[in-house]
């Protein structure tokens, strides 16, 4: 696992240093989680970069859940088409656990400036109209991940997720997916507010992509945009991880 320190150089200045440390992974108390990995996005880069992803992503879905690794898919806003479907149905069924309060947590400001939505290629509106109703690009989870419905669970409500994890004894979540700056950070299951729960917490740093326009601060290509924002993470809410990592569950 990777952090980022404030440490002093030789000279007595202060810089941020990258560190690892190895860590247990246990599966039984260990779970995946995939954060907002939409069929569809508004943001024709995002599309594409994602679909890059989506190959990966599955393979380490795969090999993390048959090491007994537990897959927990949350694709925002897109509950309705889950309806009725047993990996959703498991999330409702689970009794309520109240959720304790927040462990209090800096929270600095992100180094890129996604002020503007954060795209980097030229798109139409950001939603589309039926009949004069405002609808989202996208509808459920892409179809390239595959879906364990005997063992997955489908959720996209923190206190839901929360709940599903304390019962199931989890103590670790590994997060993947989008956007990195936006999302993964801000849901409420994802990376702040887990951690504010007192998980540990990863992120798996090249199954993300960030939303961020190169015209805007710190005025960098959109790769180092996203580099800024894993290396923010790292420095000031949880390390990160390689997808190799995970894979070695598989053997």
């Amino acid at each position: 696992m990777r952090r980022r320190v404030l440490v002093k150089d030789e000279d007595g200045r202060r810089i941020w240093q990258a560190q690892t440390q190895d860590a247990k992974l246990v599966p039984s108390k260990t779970a995946l989680l995939l954060c907002d990995v939409w069929d569809s996005h508004w943001s024709q880069g995002a599309r594409e970069r994602l679909d890059g992803l989506i190959p990966l992503m599955d393979e380490v879905v795969e090999v993390a859940r048959e090491a007994g690794v537990q897959i927990i898919h949350a694709p925002s806003d897109t509950m309705s088409f889950y309806a009725g479907m047993p990996a959703r149905q498991r999330v409702l069924d689970t009794p309520t656990i109240e959720v304790p309060p927040d462990i209090e947590r800096a929270d600095p400001p992100l180094p890129i400036d996604d002020s503007d939505h954060g795209s980097d290629t030229d798109d139409p509106e950001r939603k589309r109209s039926v009949d004069g109703r405002l609808v989202s690009p996208w509808s459920r989870q892409h179809a390239g991940i595959k879906i364990d419905q005997e063992r997955d669970g489908i959720s996209d409500d923190g206190c839901e997720i929360f709940s599903f994890l304390r019962l199931r004894g989890i103590e670790r979540v590994i997060v993947m997916g989008v956007h990195t700056n936006m999302c993964v950070l801000n849901r409420s299951f994802a990376i702040k507010q887990l951690v504010r729960w007192g998980f540990e917490v990863a992120l798996i740093r090249d199954l993300t992509d960030s939303l961020y326009n190169p015209s805007m601060p710190p005025y960098v290509s959109h790769e180092e945009g996203t580099r800024l924002v894993v290396e923010y993470i790292e420095a000031f809410w949880c390390p990160s991880i390689s997808s190799a990592e995970v894979l070695k569950l598989g053997g």
